[in-house]
């Protein structure tokens, strides 16, 4: 199985890093081929809605010459999308916004007078996210929207792993996030294999 991981924070050794170190370790165990992309070390140029990606249905067909193309060929191989994010202001990080805006123009071939496909219909999509608020408070809002986005893109929600944060002063990782990481790693390659 070929899971493919968007990062989107800015910190390599932060919270969320620290999460999906045992998430991807299960990974491994569990015999998956992954691979991670740091979005903030990625040239991605906001979306501007110009629809030129809409002209061709077989490729990705942004305007802008940036890592876009690279990363529409990586999620259209793999079987398993996860989105990896702190949770800014009740919300994704600048570069995962990119990536979702562009997603859902560049894959989705159906804005304007044709109808065209899904490119990455039937895709499953994961969510791990660190917040600083209880998740039910603090992630609540990004799951919801990415429950829609998936909804509109024809795409599997799998479910969401948010782990709250204490405060800098205090230890983030311990035992019992680890092994939630890793149980929800091998819940969402279970489901992807049962699809």
């Amino acid at each position: 199985m070929r899971v493919e991981i968007l990062m989107g924070s800015p910190r390599k050794k932060g919270n969320t890093a620290a999460l999906l170190e045992p998430f991807c370790q299960e990974l491994n165990e569990q015999g998956a081929v992954w691979n991670c992309h740091w979005l903030y070390d990625l040239d991605l140029h906001p979306c501007t809605a110009c629809r030129r990606c809409q002209e061709d249905w077989t490729v990705f067909g942004c305007h802008w010459q940036d890592d876009c193309q690279m990363l529409f060929d990586a999620i259209l191989a793999a079987d398993l999308l996860v989105l990896a994010t702190p949770v800014y202001s009740w919300y994704c990080t600048p570069p995962m916004k990119v990536l979702l805006d562009w997603m859902v123009y560049g894959m989705n071939k159906y804005y304007g007078a044709k109808r065209g496909p899904a490119l990455w219909a039937g895709k499953s999509v994961a969510l791990v996210t660190t917040c600083g608020y209880p998740p039910e408070k603090g992630a609540d809002l990004l799951a919801e929207g990415l429950r829609r986005y998936c909804r509109h893109s024809k795409l599997k929600w799998l479910g969401m792993l948010a782990e709250r944060h204490m405060g800098y002063d205090t230890v983030f990782m311990d035992q019992e996030k680890a092994d939630r990481a890793r149980r929800f790693a091998r819940d969402c390659l279970k489901t992807v294999e049962q699809q």
